[in-house]
């Protein structure tokens, strides 16, 4: 059976895969967005054994593409969220959202519409 459960890291980086869209979704960007999103830095390294972790998941897929002269000409490998990859986040955000619904400071707060 597959993990659909996420771990906040992983859900992170799946929401920048979301919000980067497909022409930027190399691990170095990625890293860099995380950042910027966050505040805190995170290493290449992290990055890419969760990538990979995702993809093995059926989360994530990834296909490689030329490098640019900016680059050095090196390959990158772009990923993108598979259709099991947005039904995952999609449940993931409905689960945070009712617990937070539930949470008597805040209940009545939030509109699922």
């Amino acid at each position: 059976m597959i993990e659909t459960r996420l771990g906040d890291f992983e859900e992170v980086l799946m929401l920048i895969i979301g919000i980067l869209g497909e022409e930027d979704t190399y691990a170095f960007r990625i890293a860099q967005e995380f950042k910027t999103q966050t505040n805190r830095a995170v290493s290449i390294g992290a990055v890419h054994s969760t990538l990979d972790r995702l993809e093995n998941k059926g989360f994530l897929k990834s296909q490689t593409r030329e490098g640019t002269s900016e680059r050095g000409a090196r390959v990158k490998r772009i990923y993108s969220l598979t259709a099991l990859g947005k039904r995952v986040l999609k449940e993931s955000m409905e689960f945070k959202l009712g617990l937070w619904k539930q949470y008597p400071a805040f209940s009545g707060k939030f509109n699922m519409s």
